[in-house]
């Protein structure tokens, strides 16, 4: 084993920083590559919650409309419609529920017939942790332009919320073909540990129902630590099924959480039923 000796940095032990910001430390190998790592301060809590986690807080965008957050600077929330609203199509919107409380609303849309031509009949309306990268945009592929998830470190048992849904009522695939299930919602928060450009699934809370909700009602989901066994849907696995060691799921914290909401299960591969309608407020995070 070949240990060096010869990198530096732009820091030395004993330097005070000032994480009122985030800071970077320049690591300079002894080949001349230099590695810039970020450090940012969190403010250490047992039971962190998500930002806006109420939905309460919504900001008027440049282009006059509603996105979830106190300003786009500051948000941890994305929805789709920076991609739709080139087709005059907003399918998450804020939703007043009476008493200065508001909720996401997401709703399946008919994107038109000339998007239609292109393989992109539908928008599902979407929620989740993350943002949008405006220079991504493709409508073929609607996530090529989101980047899931926000830094995160706690261990929740269970992830609760309050939702409406009524699936529409022809539910069809891209091709606009009618499929012989129905539309579902789906409601899901994975805890993930990301390093070194890996994302390895730490904690899996998902929930998916056909069911028409009418009203607002309250759902609880549990977080399952680890690997998911044969007993979970494949839906559920995360990609290359790369998950934590057990260790690791039995006492690690995570790095980020990626929460994601839509009207539509299959919404990204512009399979849904038109007027599909989640409603979801207060996703909280149940610690015990």
């Amino acid at each position: 084993m070949k240990f060096h000796h010869f990198a530096s940095s732009n820091k030395s032990q004993g330097d005070i920083l000032n994480l009122n910001e985030d800071d970077t430390i320049s690591i300079t190998a002894e080949d001349g590559s230099v590695y810039n790592w970020t450090i940012r301060a969190f403010v250490a809590s047992e039971t962190p919650q998500l930002d806006n986690w109420q939905l309460n807080d919504w900001y008027l965008t440049a282009t006059n409309y509603y996105e979830p957050g106190a300003s786009a600077a500051t948000t941890i929330w994305g929805t789709g419609n920076q991609g739709t609203q080139i087709l005059n199509i907003l399918a998450t919107i804020p939703e007043d529920l009476g008493n200065d409380n508001l909720a996401a609303k997401m709703m399946t849309m008919d994107n038109g017939s000339l998007a239609g031509t292109f393989g992109a009949p539908i928008s599902a309306g979407s929620l989740f942790t993350g943002y949008f990268d405006p220079d991504n945009i493709n409508l073929s592929d609607p996530e090529a332009a989101i980047e899931f998830g926000t830094p995160f470190s706690g261990r929740p048992l269970k992830i609760r919320f309050k939702y409406s849904y009524v699936p529409g009522e022809e539910n069809k695939d891209r091709n606009g073909d009618l499929l012989n299930y129905s539309d579902a919602c789906d409601i899901y928060a994975l805890l993930e540990i990301r390093q070194g450009g890996e994302i390895q699934r730490l904690g899996t809370a998902w929930f998916r129902s056909d069911t028409t909700q009418n009203e607002m009602i309250t759902q609880e989901v549990e977080f399952t630590y680890g690997e998911l066994d044969s007993s979970f849907p494949a839906y559920m696995y995360p990609e290359n099924n790369n998950y934590v060691t057990p260790d690791v799921a039995e006492f690690g914290l995570p790095t980020h959480i990626t929460f994601v909401a839509s009207s539509s299960f299959d919404g990204a591969s512009f399979a849904g039923a038109i007027d599909s309608t989640l409603i979801i407020d207060d996703i909280e995070l149940v610690y015990e």
